[in-house]
This record gives C-alpha cells, sequence and structure tokens, in this order.
C-alpha cells in the first residue's frame, strides 16, 4: 500500500472516530476592541474554560477599530468551519444597522450565525451629586423648568447605546434633553463628577465608583430587573417608563457553520458562564451572565434592533457627529 494510500485511510479513520460536530485546529475567538477593555476580559475568561471543556486550542484575537466592525468584517470573511468566532456586544449587531446605514460591510442578520448569548450588563441614568434631585421624578421636574440650562447629558460616546437610551428616555418623559458625547468612559465621568455636565447615561458599572465616591447618583436601571450592585436604584420599568436597554455580549461565527458545530460550540459556551467561578468573576465585573443558545440569541438581536431603530432615527445621529 502507498504512503498515499494510508494517510489518506488514516485520515478517514480519524475523522470516522470523531463525535458529530468535533473539529480539529486552534479556535480563534475574534472581539473589536483592545486589551483590558471590559469585552476582552469576558472574553479571555470565556476562552480559557471553552479550551478545557473542547480539549481545543482557543486565542484570543483583537482587532480593535471602528467601534468593532473591523472585528466583524474579519469573522464575516473567515471559513464557516467553527474555528474562527467573534464576540461583540449588542451594539455592532442591532444598533449599527441603524446608526451606520448604507454604510455597513456586513449584515448582522445574514452573515453570521448566533452562537451563544454570554452576558447581559445595565446603562442608568445619573446626576452629580449637587443636582437637586434625589429621584427620577425629580429630575424629570427640574429639566422641565429649565431644559436650556439642566438638560445636558454625557455619554462615552456618541452613538452608543447609553446617547440613544438618553434619547428614549426623553421623549419618554416629555421633557427635552441633549446629548453631550466624550470620547471614552474616563473623560465623560470625570466631567460628570465636576459638574461640567448634570447628568450622564451610562454603563451601569462605569458610575459605581462616583457613587461610591459620593460625587454621583444613581436614578435608576434599564433593566429588566435591578442591578445588583445597587438594589436600593429601581428600574425604569418600576417607575412608569416602558423602557428597557439591556446591552449584551455573544458569540457570533461566520454564516454557513455547519449546525452540529454550532451546537458544540454553543454547549461549551454556556458551561464557561454557567461554572460557577467563573459566574463569580463576571458577576465582579459588573456583569449578569446568562449562557443562552443560538436560537434565543437570534430573538434578542432581533428584538433589539427593532427597540432601537426609532430612537436612532429620532435622534437625527449621523456617523460623523
Amino acid at each position: 500500500m502507498s504512503l498515499n494510500r494510508r494517510t489518506l485511510l488514516a485520515a478517514a479513520a480519524l475523522a470516522c472516530a470523531l463525535p458529530a460536530g468535533a473539529q480539529e485546529g486552534t479556535i480563534k475567538l475574534i472581539v473589536g476592541y483592545p486589551p483590558g477593555a471590559t469585552s476582552d476580559s469576558l472574553t479571555r475568561i470565556v476562552a480559557e474554560h471553552m479550551q478545557r471543556t473542547l480539549k481545543q486550542t482557543v486565542v484570543v484575537d483583537n482587532k480593535a477599530g471602528a467601534g468593532g466592525r473591523i472585528a466583524n468584517e474579519a469573522v464575516k470573511a473567515a471559513a464557516p468551519d467553527g474555528l474562527t468566532l467573534l464576540m461583540t456586544p449588542v451594539a455592532t449587531m442591532s444598533i449599527f444597522p441603524h446608526s451606520y446605514a448604507g454604510q455597513l460591510r456586513y449584515d448582522p442578520f445574514k452573515d453570521f450565525a448566533p452562537v451563544a448569548h454570554l452576558s447581559n450588563f445595565q446603562v442608568g441614568l445619573a446626576v452629580q451629586s449637587a443636582a437637586p434631585v434625589k429621584t427620577l421624578a425629580d429630575y424629570v421636574a427640574w429639566v422641565k423648568a429649565d431644559p436650556d440650562k439642566n438638560g445636558f447629558y454625557a455619554s462615552a460616546a456618541a452613538g452608543s447605546i447609553p446617547h440613544f437610551f438618553g434619547v428614549m428616555f426623553a421623549r419618554s418623559a416629555g421633557i427635552t434633553m441633549t446629548h453631550v458625547p466624550y470620547k471614552g468612559t474616563a473623560p465623560a465621568m470625570q466631567a460628570l463628577a465636576a459638574g461640567e455636565v448634570n447628568a450622564a447615561s451610562t454603563v451601569v458599572a462605569d458610575i459605581k465608583p462616583l457613587v461610591a465616591g459620593g460625587k454621583a447618583r444613581l436614578l435608576a436601571v434599564a433593566g429588566e430587573q435591578r442591578d445588583p450592585a445597587f438594589p436600593e436604584v429601581p428600574t425604569f420599568k418600576q417607575l412608569g417608563y416602558d423602557l428597557v436597554a439591556q446591552p449584551w455580549y455573544a458569540l457570533f461565527a461566520p454564516a454557513g457553520t455547519p449546525p452540529a458545530t454550532i451546537d458544540r460550540l454553543a454547549k461549551a459556551a454556556a458551561a464557561a458562564v454557567n461554572d460557577p467561578a467563573v459566574h463569580k468573576r463576571l458577576v465582579e465585573m459588573g456583569l449578569e451572565p446568562t449562557g443562552h443558545g443560538p436560537a434565543q440569541l437570534a430573538a434578542i438581536m432581533k428584538a433589539d434592533y427593532e427597540r432601537w431603530g426609532p430612537p436612532i432615527r429620532a435622534s437625527g445621529y449621523k456617523p460623523a457627529d
């Protein structure tokens, strides 16, 4: 028997021995943000656990830039073999199709296969400690009294979920709020603490140090449930506003990835975030671990796409803003 024939037979035997959906090779988790960001930390924690579960090497590849769009484009172009995955927040999948309408080089619903919903995180509305308001109702009355003076609110970036959530809240409350974008979380929080702006629509984990230091007051959070870090702070829904903004992180594969492979990866990702030690680490980071499967992720993604369209259009936002 020739060497080539023996090699082919051995490869065929190995393939038959592998369970359905199994694969060989290094899995690459691509994340569109730099090392040190929450998304990067989450990806590395999940990758480490998945590596043990799958008994495959899993590496993290940071392709930062363009708000995460570079990473999405890279995964779109990858082979649908289960060896390249995207870890991304809701923004690139459900927000950008509206805010970058006609400019995206990918279609979130056609170019990717949902794998696993990893975690939620909260956004909320906070005011600087010197503001003469204690509750959300106080804030609404205060802004109505003088919107040109009291209605400015900060966010970490134009086009972000906190930006558009401020638009949603203003419409729902019947008040005029003016968005003040900053180039990142740190500048926005510094501006709030210094009184450059009266309020901020922000990721709750980012406002936590200011609240702890007595420099800001969190009025309400936008999740379905109260944030565990602030159990005394009500949700907007509890205060009578039909508003929910539940940002999330999730895993996606290139479209066309075999269902058996998706299933295998989804189970490994769920096992990671549901591991007690991992769960504890994520909660300490300000995340709410979930581990939902492909079908639920697809439904959440579609619902968020539909939810965010109206406020984004109402904001008049353009990518150059």
